[in-house]
């Protein structure tokens, strides 16, 4: 790292330790779970969708939802085969844009990751493996990390889909290698803190998220074969569960719930669908407590939601609602395409990989589609999940960044 480039990380440590305001925005929301809180949200749309407020056409290929803080918002695209982080106001005006290194281009073409904003601070993982932190202000780099170079990472057939981690002053992510297969590193300097061998796989384009169960701290992921459980405080491998999936992708980010964590892969020759795994009261040992090998589920995201576990299966029309407890189906409907899901004030969004994004109002027992959409805009596959921040829902579809008003009006 430059002299220039020390000063500015003091200054911005200094900035960040002396402001009483805390910026922060993730992957799949404020627990990475999916779900926003927000509220004063539409019930209905009109026919044609809500108001589209804004949109930006030019971004080149990606795959990465928005990040938002304060006035200001980031996403991640690829031109050519440079990638480059993009940085909206409020209203769609571009503010400016940087080009931070090679990006994938071999398939499936573009960055996958959301970026993580805490502060002044912005951090992601480019589709080659490098992990960036940058000013979130300029897009002024101030550390770069090359898992490849520095961690071993395992090469992986679609390339790194990772949106780094957030644990206090560490930043988290999973390089995949064979000795250093989840790493924690200062989020100042870049400098590591921890690695854990885990079970040595290469990853699979998984998120980790940080469970607080009980008086333990873990990192849950998934790698190529197994869902791991690390102590985030020193990086000590403390369980595995197996859990494989015949391409080796396990995409979805784990989610956590009263003392279970649940996760979902999709079908290719071997598989294990969905799985519950039950954690002992410590946390230190865990064991899988049920596992559903019917219904499947890519990376579209589950929510945990009221007992239930919601899902759907990639590139079919089925939505489906399991049993969190007991790992059975309850229903499944054909009225919307698999793809991500989110959800915000009692009602989930689900956004096909067909383009059609849907509201919908769902139970234990049924669901009922309530209003839906094409997405008008962008290129290539419908992979982003959306995200919500105060009333406007931000889609990215490839190309294209839409800005849509889900604010209900007032009495």
């Amino acid at each position: 790292m430059s002299f220039r480039k020390s000063l500015l990380v003091i200054f911005v440590f200094m900035m960040v330790s002396c402001s009483g305001r805390k910026e922060f925005s993730q992957w799949r929301g404020p627990e990475r779970d999916g779900k926003y809180p927000q509220t004063g949200l539409l019930n209905q749309w009109p026919d044609a969708g809500p108001k589209m407020l804004w949109s930006f056409e030019g971004l080149g290929a990606g795959h990465g939802s928005v990040s938002v803080v304060e006035d200001q918002l980031y996403v991640l695209g690829m031109p050519d085969t440079i990638g480059v982080i993009y940085s909206f106001d409020m209203e769609g005006n571009l503010l400016w844009q940087k080009e931070y290194g090679l990006e994938w281009y071999a398939n499936y073409t573009g960055p996958r990751s959301t970026p993580t904003i805490v502060d002044g601070l912005l951090y992601f993982v480019s589709g080659q493996g490098v992990a960036f932190c940058m000013e979130r202000g300029t897009g002024e780099v101030l550390w770069s990390i090359d898992m490849f170079e520095r961690f071993g990472a395992q090469e992986t057939l679609w390339g790194i889909a990772e949106s780094p981690l957030l644990d206090g002053d560490r930043i988290i992510i999973t390089p995949g290698g064979v000795e250093h297969n989840v790493v924690a590193l200062d989020r100042f300097t870049g400098e590591t803190i921890w690695t854990s061998k885990g079970n040595g796989e290469q990853s699979a384009y998984c998120s980790p998220i940080l469970v607080q169960h009980n008086d333990m701290r873990l990192i849950v992921t998934m790698t190529a074969e197994s869902v791991l459980g690390i102590d985030a405080d020193n990086g000590q491998a403390l369980w595995r569960v197996a859990h494989k999936q015949g391409n080796k992708i396990n995409a979805n980010s784990p989610v956590y719930d009263g003392g279970r964590v649940y996760s979902a892969s999709a079908q290719a020759d071997t598989t294990e669908g969905h799985l519950m795994i039950q954690l002992s009261e410590d946390g230190k040992t865990a064991e899988a407590g049920w596992r559903n090998e019917e219904w499947f589920n890519l990376l579209g995201g589950i929510i945990i939601h009221e007992g239930s576990v919601y899902s759907s299966t990639f590139d079919k029309k089925q939505w489906f609602c399991i049993d969190a407890e007991t790992g059975n189906l309850n229903y499944v409907s054909d009225q919307v395409s698999g793809g991500a899901i989110i959800f915000a004030e009692g009602l989930f969004y689900c956004y096909g990989t067909d383009g059609v994004l849907a509201l919908i109002e769902t139970n234990e027992t049924d669901c009922r589609v309530i209003s839906s959409f094409e997405v008008p805009l962008g290129t290539d596959q419908h992979w982003a999940h959306p995200v919500i921040h105060k009333g406007r829902m931000y889609v990215h579809h490839g190309d294209a960044l839409m800005c849509y008003d889900i604010v209900a009006e007032g009495p």
